[in-house]
């Protein structure tokens, strides 16, 4: 009997947290990816480092970055400050050829790397509370790999997210309902 007044003490917490199981990254983390990107000296290098900026700005709590990792992912360089043929990056005016920049995002030469862009994208949409779209591109990562965990994961967090939003809503519109039949049922009693 304990464990399920504990389980449902939990439920409850979680409902109201909004507790999903998806890391955040913290803006040192953040600033670091930049550096490594700007330090990059060869095309694996620069591939690996712009993921892992991509990763860590999805992963960020600061909705800006979180949309910088999506248009990143996106194949747009919105993410950067033009500042004529050089670019300022973690505050710091640094020379990196964009035509790579771009292509190295929008290549995919394996099922895996559009796997981990379109799971990256996910968790973005999923940070802006973007649910359906965020839920579109997670089943475009679960037909690459059908059991891929992470994606699985998150995609029940999705599938939370959407049920709990759906509940307060219900909640809401009851409310509304309820305060609107008081309303009536006020005044039709004055009128008495």
């Amino acid at each position: 009997m304990e464990a399920k007044i504990g389980k449902l003490v939990e439920s409850v917490g979680s409902f109201f947290s909004g507790g999903d199981t998806i890391p955040w990254c913290t803006r040192d983390i953040i600033a670091g990816c930049e550096r490594e990107v700007a330090e990059s000296t060869t095309e694996e290098q620069k591939n690996d480092s712009i993921m892992r900026l991509s990763w860590a700005l999805v992963h960020s709590k600061n909705q800006e970055d979180v949309n910088r990792g999506i248009g990143m992912l996106e194949g747009l360089i919105s993410y950067f400050v033009f500042n004529n043929h050089n670019i300022l990056l973690a505050g710091k005016s640094v020379l990196i050829n964009l035509s790579y920049f771009t292509a190295s995002l929008d290549q995919s030469s394996s099922p895996l790397q559009t796997r981990e862009k379109l799971y990256l994208l996910a968790v973005g949409h999923y940070r802006n509370g973007d649910y359906p779209r965020s839920r579109q591109l997670v089943d475009r990562c679960l037909e690459i790999q059908p059991d891929w965990r992470q994606a699985l994961s998150l995609r029940k967090a999705i599938e939370d997210k959407i049920a709990k939003d759906g509940l307060i809503g219900i909640g809401i519109a009851t409310t509304a309902v309820g305060l609107l039949v008081g309303g009536i049922a006020a005044i039709a009693a004055r009128k008495k």
